[in-house]
Order: C-alpha cells, then sequence, then structure tokens
C-alpha cells in the first residue's frame, strides 16, 4: 500500500497533511549483515546464537533490544539481511549507542527507520543515524512515522535529516505493510484516522515482525486506549512470542488485557536501571509474574538479542540475570553500550515447550492440540500465492489461489483448519482434508467441487489483496500454524 508522504520541514510546520509519492518501501533493497555473513544476533567472534538455533544462521530473523539507558531502540535483521530499526534511544546521547552497536556489528544500510512516536527518548538518534548512514555508510531507504508532530529540537532536527538527505518518509498507520524480505511487518496501530487528542503516546505505531511461528509484538509508548484498540480489531491475532513491554513498563501499558490476548513466552522491558520515573514498574512485573513470563531487562541484562529459524529461539544477552520479573531488581545494574560480548542465556521453541534458561522461572504453555500430533504441523507451507487473477479479478475468483505444500513427511490433517487475511476474512477446510508428504492442495477463492487437490473458499468477491496481504493458516484451536506475507 503506497503510503501519504510530505517534505520534512512541511510536516515539522503543519503535522499531518502529507503529500503522496509514488513507489514502495518494498521496492527498496539493501543489507545491514554482520560481517561475513554471520548471524546480527551475536557478533563474528561470539556465534553463540547462530548454533544455538542451527547452522545456517544467515537465514534466521534475528531481533536486538539495544541498551540505550532511559529510551527504546529494537534492530531487526531480516532472513536476507535488510534491517528494520524501530527508534533510536535518548537525545541526551544523540544516537552514539545506537550507532556504536550498528557499527560494532557491521551495518551499513538501515532500510527501514521507524518511529514509533515523536518522543525525544524515542528519536533521539534518528538525526545521527540518517546523517551517519546517508554520509558515511550505504544510506536509508524509508522512514515510517505516525505523523503525530512534536514541539521540539529533537524532533525538528529529524525532519531536517530526513529534508536535507532526501529521504523517502511515510506516514503509517493500521493496515500498512514493510515489506522486509523473508519476514512479516504489519502496522498494527495507530489507525488511519489516529486517536482523539493527537496524543502522541497513544498514537504510538504498533509493529508486529513474524517470521514462521515466532512472533514480535512493539507497541511503543501506546496506553490503555492503544492496548483496547489492538485488542478489539486483531483479537487472537495479536499473539506474540516476544513483547516489548510497553512505555519503558510503566504501569500505564503492558495491561492485563494485551497480555491475555499476546500470551506472549517471552517480555523485554527497555529501561534504564536507574530510571528517573521508577521503570518497570512492580505492577506490569507482578503482571508479568502472574503470567509466568521470563522477562528481560536492559537495566540488568543489557542488550538483549533473540535469533530464531521461525520455529526455534535463541536468547542473548551482555549479562546474565534472573528473569523472574519480582526478582529483576536484586541484580547489579549494567551501563548502555556495546561493550562485551552477547551470550546465549535460553533456548525455547515457539511451540510446545517452555524456555530454558539459565536462571529465573519459566512458562510451560497450554497443550497445543493439532490434528497430526503436534509438531509437524510448522511442515505445511505457502507454496505459491496468485492473488492478482486474468482481468476482473471479482469476476475470476478461481483464477485467485493459494497453493499449500507439506513439506514434512507425515500426512497432515487439516480439517477445519484456517485460512484468514489481514481483513479477517475466513475459511475452514472441510472434515476429511489430509495431505500427504510432498503433496500439494490449491485453495481457489471462487466457488466449484473439492477435489483432486482443488478447494473452493466460495467466496463473492477477491480475497487476496493484489498490493500486498499476509496468508494466515490457524488450527481448530487458533494455533497459528504458518504466515506468509507477500508485496505488490
Amino acid at each position: 500500500m503506497e503510503l501519504p508522504r510530505r517534505r520534512a520541514r512541511s510536516l515539522a510546520l503543519a503535522a499531518v497533511a502529507l503529500l503522496v509519492v509514488a513507489g514502495l518501501a518494498g521496492c527498496l533493497g539493501g543489507s545491514g549483515g554482520f560481517g561475513d555473513g554471520g548471524s546480527g544476533t551475536a557478533s563474528p567472534a561470539s556465534p553463540t546464537g547462530a548454533d544455538a538455533v542451527g547452522d545456517d544462521s544467515a537465514g534466521n530473523l534475528s531481533i536486538h533490544f539495544i541498551h540505550v539507558g532511559q529510551g527504546a531502540s529494537v534492530l531487526v535483521v531480516g532472513p536476507t539481511g535488510e534491517t528494520l530499526l524501530y527508534d533510536t534511544g535518548d537525545w541526551e546521547d544523540d544516537g552514539e549507542h545506537v550507532l556504536d552497536y550498528l557499527r560494532a556489528r557491521n551495518v551499513t544500510r538501515i532500510d527501514y527507520l521507524v518511529t514509533s512516536h515523536a518522543d525525544a527518548d524515542h528519536i533521539g538518534g534518528h538525526a545521527a543515524v540518517i546523517e551517519y548512514f546517508e554520509t558515511e555508510a550505504d544510506g536509508v531507504g524509508a522512514v515510517y512515522d505516525p505523523g503525530v508532530a512534536a514541539a521540539t529540537r529533537t524532533y525538528e532536527r529529524y525532519l531536517d535529516a530526513v529534508e536535507a538527505h532526501d529521504v523517502t518518509l511515510y506516514r503509517a498507520a493500521a493496515g500498512d505493510a514493510i515489506a522486509l524480505s523473508g519476514a512479516s511487518a504489519r502496522v498494527l496501530a495507530p489507525p488511519a484516522e489516529g486517536f482523539a487528542g493527537e496524543d502522541r503516546n497513544e498514537n504510538s505505531l504498533a509493529l508486529r515482525v513474524a517470521r514462521g511461528n515466532v512472533s514480535l509484538l512493539l507497541t511503543g509508548d501506546g496506553g490503555s486506549t492503544a492496548e483496547r484498540y489492538l485488542r478489539e480489531r486483531y483479537a487472537d491475532g495479536l499473539n506474540a512470542t516476544i513483547l516489548a513491554a510497553g512505555h519503558h513498563g510503566s504501569n500505564s501499558s503492558t495491561g492485563p488485557g494485551l497480555l491475555a490476548a499476546s500470551a506472549p513466552r517471552v517480555a523485554v522491558v527497555q529501561s534504564a536501571y536507574d530510571s528517573p520515573y521508577g521503570h518497570p514498574h512492580r505492577e506490569v512485573l507482578g503482571r508479568l509474574a502472574d503470567r509466568g513470563v521470563p522477562t528481560y531487562w536492559t537495566g540488568v541484562h543489557g542488550t538483549v538479542a533473540f535469533e530464531t529459524d521461525g520455529e526455534r529461539v535463541a536468547v542473548l544477552t551482555r549479562r546474565g540475570a534472573p528473569t523472574d520479573p519480582r526478582e529483576l531488581r536484586t541484580a547489579p545494574g549494567v551501563s548502555p553500550g556495546s561493550e562485551g560480548r552477547l551470550d546465549l542465556r535460553a533456548t525455547f521453541r515457539a511451540r510446545g515447550e517452555a524456555p530454558a534458561s539459565t536462571s529465573g522461572p519459566t512458562r510451560t504453555p497450554d497443550a497445543t492440540v493439532v490434528a497430526d500430533g503436534g509438531e509437524t504441523a510448522g511442515a505445511l507451507e505457502v507454496a505459491e500465492i496468485h492473488a492478482d487473477a486474468r482481468g476482473n479479478d471479482h469476476e475470476n475468483l478461481d483464477d485467485e489461489y493459494v497453493v499449500f505444500r507439506n513439506a514434512g513427511d507425515r500426512t497432515l490433517d487439516l480439517s477445519g483448519w484456517t485460512v484468514g487475511d489481514e481483513a479477517d476474512h475466513a475459511y475452514a477446510f472441510p472434515a476429511d482434508t489430509e495431505l500427504g508428504p510432498g503433496e500439494t492442495l490449491t485453495l481457489h477463492t471462487g466457488s466449484g467441487t473439492d477435489a483432486d487437490g482443488h478447494y473452493y473458499w466460495g467466496a463473492d468477491t477477491a480475497v487476496w489483496n493484489n498490493g500486498g496481504d499476509t496468508v494466515f493458516v490457524r488450527t481448530p484451536e487458533g494455533e497459528l500454524v504458518t504466515e506468509e506475507a507477500y508485496a505488490s
């Protein structure tokens, strides 16, 4: 989907109204590799994370919660090396903590710079990051911003840098997708019309990044209004393997409803050890403890990184510390900065087992009931998406289809499994639908008789968006089996 854009200085003056530019961020290439084609989770001298999740670390998704003190910055490196940077820390260090971390890992380009919102502890390094990558490295592909301005010098410097280097600026809202190669990156909030009052925190850009059965949920500083919107709009689609605690662990965020809807396996808090606001608040830590969610805090663990192949997850941190939320404050603090290697602390599968950690509690998730016995559910893959039917899509529904393949070695019983899109359309496979090893199944949008590996949705209009969408497959119990995003 093409997003509205305007020149940076005009945005600073008028805040929201943006002009349209041609082209999608998904067309922007680039690489942010970590030296010698290695994993982004650990430096080349410390390949622990790569060993933990498999031999092909270059194909993994890695997520880095950079320790920037009282601020936030998250680096995502996709399976093909594309980079997404969500926020850049506090204004007081002018992006130095983030830039030091990126340079230490040989990141040469930021393909997608995502602004959660305009507060100075989230965009403090934007100007410096843009200046560095545009003048000394391989550039910034595009910037995504929720479009609610701030009357601060930090915000003006960020927009000045966008304008000075002619970086494409998009205003992003719920329903937009960032075409991170090899992974799904979807904007979940704010709605296009924004929330009343133009409150910057509540209008934080919420982002969900996923590969296979592993997902990350970032909500910025969104509070009760934003979290209610996320729950009501996405319901079961809000599930997250890794949850970034909202607003640095403030009690205004990460409410019981969001925790119930997202059901995280692990949580991460980004704030300073000596936070002047008392982050993370004891109420939030209590809620996480009550749900048995192992929690990492940059204030005591330092930078926290995850690496995943879509099923297995490795957790690495700079410092070993408890992960029981109620014991976090018993550990000594860690200063911000990129010094020190990241060491393996825990490994777990996205489904079926609790994180095996060196310290702290673990949570055994509810049993997952899958018709084929459980683990091989992940063998179902999306082999082809034919979204653009010949002629008029709505008049040629049988030529709009998705092809599924059983990449495993056991027959899959797909009875009752559902196929859905980002607009919450849903189709359920009929009883006795089986898919043998190596076999394919084609689901057509139109009407017809199910036979010979061809199934029919029976929809009256086209389902799959030609400009980009996501295919979701879930078991009858709602367990996500696979998701596959595509762009135009």
